[in-house]
């Protein structure tokens, strides 16, 4: 393979530098980059869950439970909220634990459906998610989120990920 110069408005890429300067961020790689923030940010979220006593998961599981016009079946949050997941394993572990806490329960119909208790802690987890966001989002407007999001859209398109957003 032979390597041509650069020419045009192409930025060589550089090796990951965390501590890279603001002239010298264009070359850095989106990858390193991306993945520490979603370290970092994924973190943050769970270490605040873990102190009381819930999982990242079990609040996909709570959400996701009540966001539908119709409650869904447990193999349909299974296979909604496994690419998300840890393993292949974890979103139906967490169907049985919150059973088993009394959050959700099965109806007639096989269909899983939140407890007063499950709704309760559904809200405090939403409550709790909004405050750790606006500490994320600290000195970030919504346009320049917006900005950095509709970045990386394009650079998932770019790099042929056919996956809906």
């Amino acid at each position: 393979m032979i390597m041509r110069p650069l020419t045009g408005n192409t930025t060589d890429q550089a090796p990951a530098d965390p501590a890279a300067t603001d002239d010298m961020l264009a070359t850095q790689p989106i990858g390193y980059w991306s993945g520490l923030a979603h370290e970092a940010v994924t973190r943050h979220l769970r270490d605040a869950m873990a102190r009381i006593d819930v999982t990242q998961p079990q609040y996909w599981v709570l959400n996701r439970v009540n966001g539908g016009s119709e409650a869904p079946s447990r193999e349909e949050v299974v296979v909604q909220l496994t690419p998300l997941a840890d393993g292949p394993h974890e979103i139906a572990r967490v169907v049985d634990q919150l059973i088993h806490r009394g959050w959700l329960r099965i109806d007639g119909g096989q269909r899983l459906q939140l407890t007063d208790a499950g709704e309760a802690a559904r809200v405090r987890l939403r409550e709790l998610v909004t405050e750790l966001r606006a500490v994320v989002h600290e000195g970030i407007s919504d346009e320049e989120y917006v900005a950095a999001l509709k970045v990386l859209r394009r650079m998932i398109a770019n790099a042929g990920d056919n996956r809906d957003p």
